[in-house]
């Protein structure tokens, strides 16, 4: 296992909830990460000798916004290339988002920022286009982040008629409750593989407000503040884990198998079945398929 890049989520808090999102995002969601933490996370990840590329995302990382700053800060000075993710909630001027991407002028690669029919009632709303044309001045790149509608992709689950540019959904999370419904199902057994994360050889992580080193969201392979990530990347068994060795030989209709856990005849996607059944798991392997954020469960 070699890691190129680590994803930092630095909140699960977001100034939307939308339906799509498989971090559960919300403005009721807890867990932010602290200066502190971001530098001991950068620490460990100079440590491996590997990773090139830091990237801050969500939830909406802007809500923190010193924090956020002086993690990218630390990064740049620590030698990775950053990357940010938004919703561009902040971006309400032209004017005012350039003040808000000014300090991140010589800081950052790329600006990737959601624009879909999820955030607003227009794919490129206002925000975003004020966004994009401010870190246009700065000499930021940028990227529109955009999911199509559930509708756009077809009954076998292949990119068909999405837009060139957008992406389909993935039905984990908040999606696997909210937009499932809308695609065509399709058997829980033809599902015998991991469409989208290479398990077995990983080149990026995420990694969350209270330690925890995912694989893909909701299945942790390490938590930073028991191990450093070198001892996590050191140790790493795919094969060997109660949750992404029977993905591996079997996918999600394998992970279903192997544990006999109850099950409908149909599901949406690979990601729907793989989630539904991770959830119904999550007492058996506590400290893989964590936090409780990752599934929905807000502190009260």
């Amino acid at each position: 296992m070699t890691l190129n890049g680590i994803h930092l989520l630095l909140t699960y808090q977001c100034t939307y909830e939308c339906d799509h999102c498989f971090v559960w995002g919300s403005p009721w969601q807890t867990g932010t990460m602290t200066v502190r933490t971001i530098r001991k996370i950068l620490n460990q990840a100079r440590e491996l000798g590997t990773v090139r590329r830091i990237d801050f995302e969500g939830g909406e990382p802007f809500l923190f916004y010193p924090v956020l700053l002086e993690g990218v800060t630390l990064a740049r000075r620590k030698g990775f290339d950053v990357g940010l993710v938004s919703n561009a909630y902040w971006a309400t001027d032209a004017g005012d988002a350039l003040r808000w991407l000014q300090p991140f002028k010589k800081e950052i690669a790329c600006l990737s920022i959601s624009g879909d029919l999820y955030h607003s009632n227009e794919v490129m709303s206002k925000r975003v286009r004020h966004a994009q044309k401010a870190a246009e001045k700065l000499g930021i790149r940028t990227e529109i982040l955009t999911i199509a509608q559930p509708e756009a992709v077809d009954a076998a689950g292949v990119v068909g008629t999405i837009p060139a540019g957008e992406c389909g959904v993935m039905f984990k999370g908040r999606a696997s409750e909210k937009l499932a419904g809308r695609s065509p199902p399709q058997a829980w057994r033809t599902f015998t593989e991991c469409p989208h994360e290479d398990l077995r050889r990983p080149g990026r992580v995420h990694v969350d407000p209270l330690g925890f080193v995912h694989v893909c969201q909701g299945v942790a392979i390490g938590n930073v503040f028991r191990d450093t990530l070198k001892q996590i990347v050191g140790t790493y068994d795919p094969d060997a884990g109660p949750v992404t060795g029977p993905l591996l030989s079997g996918g999600p209709a394998g992970l279903v198998k192997r544990y006999r856990v109850p099950h409908a005849d149909r599901y949406a996607d690979a990601c729907h079945l793989c989630y539904e059944t991770r959830a119904g798991l999550r007492g058996r392997f506590p400290d893989v398929l964590a936090p409780d954020q990752m599934y929905g469960v807000v502190d009260s």
